[in-house]
């Protein structure tokens, strides 16, 4: 088997899917500015770590998901109710953030570093649209006769994928930081970019469900 395949496919397929602005990527972008970047890739890294299981799930039930169309459906109304109560959190109960003095950044930055962690795998499984996501790339790659249903090879794409979400993270979080001067208005109107985001994305999963 030719090793480099899978982990390129992986990390081909997983770059559209996260390089657009998303709830994942301008939540480490706004954990950089306040935090700092030590805690932003901690965050990177529980989201990553996420994902891995998210996709290795989803490539491996790929043939039954595919003969069971119900269960896709299930998944994008669970996604459908979740992003809409995040939108309405975010543009109606989330406070908006103060910008915090020298004292309290370097508190934050002392505090434990798990939370940061924990907070990144947390939001990337309330995210259950990757999981279709992955079902329906691996099964047109393999229709395409692209991809394999066996260990190793599933293994190497979802590795590929991983790898491909941890760098997209990674860009968000040097982008913000070169822009730091002009972060302000960023972080004080940051609840309305993740709450139009999690919106624009409960109209699209709607937009789907209609028409499947």
């Amino acid at each position: 088997m030719n090793f480099l395949l899978p982990f390129v496919l992986g990390f081909i397929v997983a770059a559209p899917g996260i390089l657009l602005p998303g709830l994942l990527n301008i939540t480490a972008a706004k954990i950089n500015l306040q935090q700092g970047r030590q805690r932003a890739m901690i965050f990177a890294l529980g989201a990553s770590a996420t994902i891995f299981v998210q996709s290795y799930i989803a490539v491996s039930f790929a043939k039954f998901l595919n003969r069971r169309p119900d269960v896709i459906y299930v998944l994008q109304e669970v996604g459908l109710g979740i992003f809409i109560v995040l939108s309405i959190f975010f543009f109606f109960f989330a406070k908006k953030p103060k910008p915090k003095t020298d004292e309290e950044v370097e508190r934050l930055r002392n505090k434990s570093r798990f939370g940061e962690f924990f907070l990144g795998m947390l939001l990337s499984a309330l995210n259950v649209l990757p999981i279709p996501f992955y079902v329906f790339a691996s099964i047109a790659l393999f229709r395409q006769g692209y991809f394999q249903f066996d260990t190793s090879f599933i293994f190497l794409f979802v590795i590929g994928a991983v790898m491909s979400s941890f760098l997209v993270f990674n860009l968000y979080i040097s982008f913000f930081k070169r822009f730091e001067h002009k972060a302000e208005f960023f972080l004080r109107n940051i609840n309305y970019f993740l709450g139009g985001i999690t919106g624009l994305v409960a109209v699209i999963t709607l937009i789907k469900m209609m028409r499947s």
